[in-house]
């Protein structure tokens, strides 16, 4: 190369930089983001997650209050981030395997089960509300069910727990049940919906055992099906404790009564209007304890 090109282009120059001016962009920046998508579809379930889970333990570690964590972030918000997130992972799993570049379809794969799971949750707790009467009190003796000691209606009265009822009022004579749409709800006591939704609920007859006996068992068994708070009644003929779910953290009192020859069991949520059946459950698994411990 003489002084004249010298800093000039040559031809061949001139066509290799026209060429590589022209050639496409490739298209693998503008693609990219699909391999991203199966990524961001987990951590927005993984997202969701962690809100039902603040929901339902907020409220037992009184991070929020119950009626935050039950009706708005799960029964309000829930189900519209369940649907984002399941539609966002559906999205992102038909992409690894259609499109390319594929990412990992596995992490989309569980983006989408994570909310179909949560949904078939919200499912089962809807299915189990509908199959169960929404009442909150149950009680084995439906004339004269147990009565709480004085320190725990005073309990009751400062956390404004749901008040005690009388089983022989219609529901539809309480305020709670008052507004229903079924009438023939309220047209029922809860000694009627009692007899008639749990059936198997019975008083333990003590036979021979001695009322000591009964309220050594009664304590014992309190203890076995995870009740807190077990304790005697001083004056009154009764063991009372306390039940607490799981989730949320809802407290429900328990009061088993010792009189003529037999035990009554009764079981009263603090909040809420449907037990979804846990009380009577609860009562029924007291039960069985307390018989076991009697040899009955």
């Amino acid at each position: 190369m003489d002084e004249t090109t010298k800093g000039q282009d040559t031809p061949e120059t001139a066509t290799s930089y026209e060429a590589a001016t022209t050639a496409p962009v490739s298209e693998e920046p503008r693609r990219v983001w699909r391999k991203s998508l199966p990524k961001w579809s987990l951590w927005l379930s993984l997202a969701v997650l962690a809100w039902f889970a603040l929901a339902a333990f907020g409220p037992k570690f009184g991070i929020i209050h119950w009626r935050t964590g039950l009706l708005f972030m799960i029964r309000q918000a829930g189900p519209y981030l369940l649907g984002i997130a399941a539609v966002f992972a559906v999205i992102a799993l038909a992409f690894a395997f259609l499109k390319t570049p594929r990412g990992p379809w596995w992490k989309a794969a569980v983006g989408v089960a994570i909310p179909a799971v949560l949904f078939l949750g919200l499912a089962s707790i809807g299915s189990k509300a509908e199959s169960v009467p929404p009442i909150h009190d149950v009680s084995t003796d439906l004339l004269n069910p147990p009565e709480f000691s004085p320190a725990t209606m005073t309990t009751r009265g400062e956390l404004e727990a749901n008040p005690i009822n009388d089983y022989a009022t219609p529901l539809g004579q309480i305020e709670m049940w008052a507004n229903s749409e079924d009438e023939a709800l309220k047209v029922k006591n809860h000694a009627d919906i009692i007899s008639e939704s749990y059936p198997e609920l019975k008083p333990i007859v003590l036979g021979n055992t001695t009322d000591e006996q009964a309220f050594d068992a009664i304590v014992a068994a309190m203890g076995e099906i995870g009740l807190k708070d077990v304790r005697r009644v001083s004056g009154m003929n009764s063991v009372e404790g306390v039940a607490e779910t799981f989730a949320f953290g809802f407290k429900d009192d328990v009061v088993a009564r010792v009189a003529d020859g037999q035990i009554d069991i009764r079981s009263v949520s603090r909040v809420g209007v449907s037990d979804l059946g846990y009380n009577a459950a609860r009562v029924e698994e007291l039960s069985e304890a307390i018989r076991k411990r009697l040899g009955q």
